[in-house]
């Protein structure tokens, strides 16, 4: 029964919730509060209980200057939307660890989805990136090609030239002076 309200969140809702920051892909404790179903001060004090399990590469608390950031560019609303107090954010690693440390049903069935959708966007960006250097390849490719095909049209150029102004022939033979 747990499981099918877990289904009912769809994907674009939880990308949504994905953000990129210092150079992670993370999500804000109150975001993963709501999809866990639980209050962000519970899911607060579960993780102080349990700081061990939560070195810095599962987890950070932003600043105040990369909460400006995330407001000036409409990723929250305001800063009253974080309840006034610098979150903590979460990579998929720590989103996994989460799981463990609140041990709820809930939890457990949204991280696993979480961390799906993380390596779902991982293989996204696989993606571009060999579709972008596919790209670059073939521009390199008309690039030399653009070159070819000026080099032949200014030989064209010229043969059409010298077509148009041929130099006067010396007549080839047994010469008559008529003089």
């Amino acid at each position: 029964m747990e499981n099918s309200n877990v289904n009912l969140q769809p994907d674009e809702v939880i990308i949504s919730k994905i953000f990129f920051i210092r150079g992670q892909k993370v999500m804000i404790d109150k975001d993963l509060a709501d999809l866990y179903n639980v209050k962000a001060i519970r899911l607060r004090e579960q993780v102080k209980r349990n700081q061990a399990k939560f070195p810095s590469h599962f987890m950070f608390q932003l600043t105040e200057e990369e909460i400006n950031i995330l407001v000036s560019q409409n990723a929250i609303p305001s800063k009253q939307h974080l309840g006034g107090y610098l979150p903590y954010v979460f990579t998929e690693h720590g989103v996994l660890q989460l799981s463990n440390v609140l041990k709820s049903e809930r939890a457990t069935q949204m991280s696993i989805r979480i961390i799906e959708i993380f390596v779902k966007m991982r293989e996204m960006l696989i993606d571009n990136l060999s579709l972008r250097i596919e790209i670059e390849e073939i521009k390199k490719k008309l690039h030399s090609q653009d070159k070819n095909i000026e080099l032949v049209f200014s030989y064209l150029d010229e043969l059409i030239e010298k077509q148009e102004n041929p130099k006067p022939r010396r007549k080839i033979g047994f010469n008559l002076n008529d003089d």
